[in-house]
């Protein structure tokens, strides 16, 4: 398995969780897994990476909540995961505008 297939994994995993243990620095943790799962999306993932932040952190995490019993664990963790999606998609707007900036730079996103 590759390295960002193995961060990724990793963020998936803290994002569920922290949906069911937290601490104080459970947000910090779940925004540098995020940044670094960020680094590695490649220019055709980087839309798809965007919207599905946008969607979860505009309120789709919340979309399962009404479901009896495991309705409120289901939103905490795609919260959680909207998280790192967002930290990413920072990571991958970073990424692009320093590509267009650097002469000779991919500017393929």
């Amino acid at each position: 398995m590759s390295l960002d297939k193995i961060i990724w994994a990793v963020s998936l995993l803290a994002a569920i969780v922290f949906a069911f243990f937290t601490f104080d620095y459970a947000g910090l943790i779940l925004v540098a897994l995020g940044l670094a799962s960020g680094f590695f999306v490649k220019g055709d993932h980087r839309k798809a990476l965007i919207l599905a932040a946008i969607f979860l952190i505009a309120g789709g995490a919340g979309a399962l909540g009404p479901i009896p019993a495991v309705g409120e664990y289901l939103t905490s963790i795609f919260t959680n995961y909207g998280a790192v999606l967002g930290a990413a998609s920072i990571m991958v707007i970073v990424m692009a505008t320093v590509e267009r900036l650097i002469p000779g730079g991919s500017s393929a996103s």
